[in-house]
Formats: structure tokens, C-alpha cells, sequence
């Protein structure tokens, strides 16, 4: 199978004597892969923060939450106090 320009691995490139431009093509491969390992770290550092920012509105999302079911069972239970105060006086003139 051909890998693009990858040489294949054999006894014959294991064996032969190291040429002037390896040491270059290693230093090349090193730094492509310092460049990569930058770019991730970044992007990991990016994602992190995008995850904390998601977080805190999470947090802040199920304070509001909170707040509103406080306010809808206070306004519940306001509304029956009013509809039994309407009820007993509507009972109360009907009688009369």
C-alpha cells in the first residue's frame, strides 16, 4: 500500500547510513508537531473557557428557575387566599 509520501519501512532504510538532510527533516517533524501541540493546547484553553462561560449561565439559569417557582407557588397560593376570601363573601350575601 502506498501511504503518500512516506517512505516504507524495510532492512535496507534501516540499515543505510544516515544522510545530511535527516537531522533537518527530524528538526522539521519536531517542529511541525511543537506547532500542533500550540494549536491544541489553544484550542483546549479556548474550550475551557467556553465551558466555564457555559457553566456560570447554567448556574445563573437555575437561580432564575428557582426564583420563578417561588414566585409561582407564592402567586398559587395569593390566588386561592383571594378566591376563598371571594367565595366566603359571596356565600355570605347570598345568605342575607
Amino acid at each position: 500500500m502506498c501511504y503518500g509520501h512516506q517512505r516504507s519501512l524495510s532492512r535496507d532504510n534501516i540499515n543505510a547510513p544516515t544522510t545530511g538532510r535527516l537531522p533537518v527533516r527530524n528538526f522539521s517533524v519536531v517542529e511541525n508537531l511543537r506547532d500542533r501541540l500550540a494549536e491544541t493546547e489553544a484550542r483546549l484553553a479556548r474550550a475551557r473557557a467556553r465551558e466555564a462561560e457555559l457553566s456560570r449561565r447554567l448556574e445563573e439559569m437555575k437561580r432564575f428557575v428557582s426564583v420563578m417557582e417561588i414566585l409561582e407557588d407564592y402567586l398559587k397560593r395569593r390566588f386561592r387566599e383571594k378566591q376563598g376570601q371571594v367565595a366566603r363573601l359571596m356565600s355570605s350575601t347570598s345568605r342575607t
